[in-house]
Formats: C-alpha cells, sequence, structure tokens
C-alpha cells in the first residue's frame, strides 16, 4: 500500500503537521527526507531498512554525504539533503552561543559540545569562552588524541581565555567509544584546567563528557 492510501493520520507529514515532529518514529522522520520509496518498498519502509542496515540512525547520520551513497536508496540528492539538514541543525544549535546571546540555558552548551564532537573516531577536547554574562565569546577545539596530563596542557587553555578576554569556560570531550562516564583521568585533568584557570580569576563553569546518549555535565556529578 502507498503512503498516500494510509489514514491520513498515520501519514508522517500528516502525522508532524497534527501532533509536531516529536511524534514521529525515527523511520518516518527519514521517510520525509527520502520522499519515496524503493522499488517494492514505500518511503517509511524504505526509511527501516537503511536504519537497519547501517546500525542505526545515529551510525547512519555520522557519515559524510559521500559514504551514504553507498546505501541502497539513497542517492547524491538524497544524501545532500540530509548533510544539509544536519549542518542546518549545527547551525541553529551554534546561533544560540553567538557573541551577544546569553547562555540561559546550561545544557545548550551540552548539546552544543555533542553537536561538534559526537561521532569522531578520536578524541577532542574543546573549550567555550564566555564572558562575565555567560555570552559565548569563542569555541575552539584546542587538543586531540588521549584525555590525560600529556595530551592536554592547562597553560594553553589559561592562554586562549585570556585571548578572548573571558571570565568563564566550559570544556568538553568525546569518548568515541560512547561510554560518557568520566574517567579518574577526565576528573584528574578538570580539576588542574579548574585550578589553572582560577589563578587568572577564569571560573570553570562544566565539563561536558560526549558519548552515547545525552551528554555527561560532570558539573551536575559534583565533579567541578
Amino acid at each position: 500500500m502507498h503512503i498516500r492510501d494510509w489514514p491520513e493520520s498515520e501519514r508522517p507529514r500528516e502525522k508532524l503537521l497534527a501532533r509536531g515532529p516529536c511524534s514521529l518514529s525515527d523511520a518516518e522522520l527519514l521517510a520525509l527526507f527520502l520522499g519515496s520509496g524503493t522499488r517494492g518498498q514505500d518511503a517509511v519502509t524504505a526509511a527501516r531498512t537503511l536504519i537497519a542496515n547501517a546500525g542505526g540512525l545515529r551510525p547512519l547520520l555520522d557519515l559524510d554525504a559521500k559514504a551514504m551513497t553507498r546505501h541502497r536508496g539513497l542517492g547524491p540528492a538524497r544524501a545532500c539533503l540530509l548533510a544539509a539538514a544536519l549542518e542546518l541543525g549545527r547551525r541553529h544549535l551554534a546561533a544560540q552561543l553567538e557573541r551577544g546571546a546569553a547562555l540561559g540555558d546550561p545544557h545548550a552548551a551540552g548539546r552544543y559540545f555533542a553537536q561538534r564532537l559526537r561521532g569522531l573516531g578520536h578524541e577532542v577536547f574543546a573549550v567555550l569562552y564566555l564572558d562575565t554574562r555567560h555570552r559565548a565569546l569563542g569555541f575552539e577545539e584546542l587538543f586531540r588524541g588521549g584525555i590525560d596530563g600529556a595530551e592536554v596542557h592547562p597553560r594553553i587553555i589559561v592562554q586562549r581565555a585570556l585571548a578572548f578576554g573571558a571570565a568563564s569556560a566550559i570544556i568538553g570531550h568525546n569518548h568515541p567509544s560512547g561510554n560518557p562516564e568520566p574517567s579518574a583521568a577526565d576528573r584528574a585533568v578538570t580539576m588542574r584546567i579548574k585550578q589553572a584557570l582560577a589563578l587568572v580569576d577564569i571560573r570553570l563553569l562544566d565539563h561536558f563528557v560526549i558519548g552515547d546518549g545525552p551528554p555527561t555535565s560532570m558539573a551536575e556529578l559534583g565533579m567541578v
């Protein structure tokens, strides 16, 4: 049965308009980008097949546009549309952290770190610099590789924070394994950075660990 023959309340487009995007399943949302199905499959079934073959929605959307085209049902046009939609989402989130906009929701920073760092095959350590009113001054990916004393240098973080004229900072890094639990090394380096920043009157607000699921806030765990 073609989607146009489904009950109106079950069609993805009509369902979104009536109930909002949160009411749609992963496959239904993806089906809206596909627009149509493949031979013998409607768009929702084709979307379910794509997600299953990729090992889940996140592994599929972590691919770049060229890699997406290796999946049956995702030609260059559809892959480019998906990649563009993902980039729009990242830019929308980044706009909340632009200079002049106060960070009213502390979790917005965690979501931003997740958008920037999740899905990478290596560890990346980044810093978000804020002014006295918690307005974003800048975001930098400073270190790559292991998250230990040999790789993350508090001195450089202090230098960059001073260069931005920051009053506070939020740091974050990803765990390529997907496990968002802060390690002993994470806790140790957080304390070293907090102490180094405090020497120049810059406050460390949080350290987000990015893995699968929501970002882990070390501040909420009492580790900052």
